[in-house]
């Protein structure tokens, strides 16, 4: 039996970075994609469970390359469009290139992975980390309409807005309690530094009222929620995040000692998560609820499963 804490590790595939550009075609007989993308793809012959990956307001879809590799490395293809560069407050356009980019899968992810490597969307996932999370939920929830149908739902500090009463257009939660009508599993991950301040001139990246235990409360089961206590919102970024978008991303946000557990944590998590309800192999997930304290390797606030 392996220890349960494998998942937190790197997993036993070989892992491929493929970065796809709109201008690129690869085959006759795909289109490009809707948006640039970044795939990390295991490089080994086989069929894997494919994963749609949101990143930040404001943030880059390089700056997740060592997560978005951790994860594939235990079997997975992970598909992390870049959504925009520049963006407002209202993501409702964000919401719709999701769509599409999900729908671009169908024909084109085929044909810009290694040879051999078959990606299974019968066994599809979301995932977003802030307002990808928003993203990410009002994806699963119906906002915008895909001819895929996915089987589980992640989301890292997801963020509605800047404060209870100030979410931004269009607002997904509603704080009616299990309000979310969700037909698929739900993992929402926190972070325990969010919701502070990093100094008096900017506001919590993660504010309370509109961020990760907000967006647990309206799911219904089955659904999960872990907090990491002494990390920020920031934390699942890559150990080093060039350019002035990258330097800032140590500013802003309350951190903590170092990226990486944290980012091993939320990997590890979305692995077990994504076995569970992706592959029907539970083991995982229950050794994280039945054993948080020695199974998790960092601190957690709350381990609360609800099956």
């Amino acid at each position: 039996m392996s220890s349960p804490c494998h998942v937190f590790k790197t997993g036993k595939h070989t892992v491929k970075l493929i970065s796809v550009h709109q201008e690129d075609s690869q085959s006759p007989a795909s289109s490009p994609p809707p948006k640039p993308l970044l795939v990390s793809a295991p490089c080994e012959e086989g069929e894997f469970p494919v994963l749609v990956f949101l990143h930040g307001f404001l943030l880059y879809n390089s700056f997740y390359s060592q997560l978005l590799q951790h994860i594939s490395s235990h079997g997975f293809i992970v598909v992390a469009p870049q959504l925009y560069t520049i963006a407002g407050p209202d993501s409702s356009e964000e919401i719709s290139d999701a769509a599409k980019t999900t729908d671009w899968l169908i024909n084109g992810l085929v044909h810009i992975l290694p040879n051999h490597v078959q990606p299974n969307l019968n066994k599809l996932a979301i995932a977003g980390h802030s307002r990808g999370g928003k993203v990410a939920f009002a994806l699963a929830l119906g906002y915008a309409k895909t001819s895929l149908t996915f089987s589980a739902l992640m989301a890292f500090d997801p963020v509605d807005g800047m404060d209870k009463g100030k979410q931004t257009n269009p607002p997904i939660l509603t704080y009616i309690p299990h309000s979310f009508e969700l037909k698929m599993a739900a993992l929402v991950i926190g972070s325990g530094l969010g919701g502070l301040k990093k100094n008096l001139f900017f506001p919590p990246c993660s504010p309370e009222g509109v961020s990760h235990q907000d967006f647990f409360d309206e799911c219904k089961s089955p659904a999960c929620h872990l907090v990491a206590k002494d990390y920020g919102h920031l934390d699942v970024l890559d150990d080093e995040t060039k350019g002035i978008r990258g330097k800032a991303t140590y500013c802003l946000c309350a951190h903590g000692k170092a990226r990486e557990p944290m980012r091993n944590f939320v990997g590890g998590a979305m692995v077990a998560f994504m076995r569970a309800y992706l592959e029907g192999d539970m083991e995982d997930l229950w050794t994280l609820r039945d054993n948080p304290e020695l199974a998790i390797p960092v601190a957690v606030s709350i381990a609360c499963f609800q099956d």
